[in-house]
């Protein structure tokens, strides 16, 4: 499940490589408020699973999501299952930028 209102708060998440919003590439899989909206759980993917600042990518997920107002926990998950497609996932202002058509 894909919460608009989470998805819109993670929109300034750039993906460190491509500088690109996370969300219009279409690497978060699942974006779900809990306790109200004190918690939070993220699942995302990356562009390659051999991404050398996947690490520090993930953790900026993370604290973007500690930002938001009341929010008391957030956790992050990286999966690879689906794998990224850009073709099928990015937004299209994105297969645009990318050339993707």
């Amino acid at each position: 499940m894909r919460n608009e209102e989470l998805l819109a708060w993670l929109h300034p998440v750039q993906d460190p490589e491509m500088f690109i919003s996370v969300v219009d590439l279409g690497l978060i899989y699942v974006a779900e408020f809990a306790d109200g909206k004190s918690r939070s759980k993220v699942e995302m993917t990356l562009t390659s699973p051999h991404c050398p600042v996947a690490d520090s990518f993930v953790e900026n997920v993370r604290k973007r999501l500690l930002e938001y107002p009341g929010m008391e926990s957030a956790e992050v998950k990286l999966v690879f299952e689906p794998k990224w497609d850009p073709k099928t996932m990015a937004s299209d202002e994105v297969k645009d930028r990318l050339g993707i058509w």
